[in-house]
């Protein structure tokens, strides 16, 4: 996405734990996103850089395994990392102003459907997709439209390292396909996007038959994984 807005002629702030290459017109905020206390510091410093035009929360882990076997601290990381604060830095950048455009919000696929051996990445997934639907009305009333991006599998390292053993990386999405899906939608002030065909149909199934999507779910997922990872 940031290649995207960049080559785009985007001003572009990026907010991360670790320092992405240094380019034209692109700013880096160091800020570990697990970490209430820097995540509080942030909206203030946020501000001296502002206005913006267009936000994005595309921050997430995961944490993959049996659920008794992934101690705590890592399900409090994955709920404070994936929902709770995009919901404080969204919330924080409208009522101050200092965002005058749209907001993305990355939810994920499982959004639609259970994701054994992955129960907290959902839940957190889903708290973030209940939450973009619930403000569209108030945040549209200060000029920024929402869209909820709901991406499956993509072709990347973290999908890699979560992923049971053969699974098939081809099948993912490269990412910059999804990145140039989601950007359209979201300039063109979609609620809802779901890149790729086939995720789109995944996401129909766990609608309308979410008992036989979980059931295939827990098959290729949760019964294929050898190891506990977070």
């Amino acid at each position: 996405m940031v290649e995207r807005l960049l080559a785009r002629g985007w001003r572009v702030v990026s907010v991360d734990r670790d320092e992405g290459p240094r380019e034209p017109n692109m700013e880096h905020v160091a800020c570990d996103l697990s970490d209430r206390s820097e995540v509080d510091a942030l909206p203030a410093r946020l501000g001296a850089l502002a206005p913006f035009h267009l936000a994005v929360f595309n921050a997430g882990v995961s944490a993959t395994g049996r659920f008794e076997a992934i101690p705590l601290d890592a399900y409090r990381r994955l709920m404070t990392v994936n929902a709770e604060t995009p919901m404080i830095l969204a919330a924080e950048l409208v009522r101050s102003g200092h965002l005058a455009g749209p907001i993305c919000f990355v939810s994920s696929l499982s959004h639609f459907t259970g994701y054994p051996g992955a129960v907290v990445y959902a839940a957190s997934k889903d708290a973030l997709a209940i939450y973009a639907r619930s403000v569209r009305k108030p945040f549209a009333r200060r000029g920024v439209s929402v869209t909820l991006a709901c991406p499956g599998p993509l072709r990347t390292a973290h999908a890699e390292r979560h992923a049971p053993p053969g699974a098939d990386a081809a099948r993912r999405m490269a990412p910059d396909i999804a990145a140039r899906i989601i950007l359209d939608a979201t300039f063109a002030g979609r609620r809802l996007v779901v890149p790729g065909r086939t995720n789109r149909l995944a996401a129909i199934a766990g609608a309308l038959l979410p008992g036989a999507m979980m059931r295939q779910m827990r098959r290729l997922i949760f019964e294929r994984l050898d190891r506990d990872v977070w």
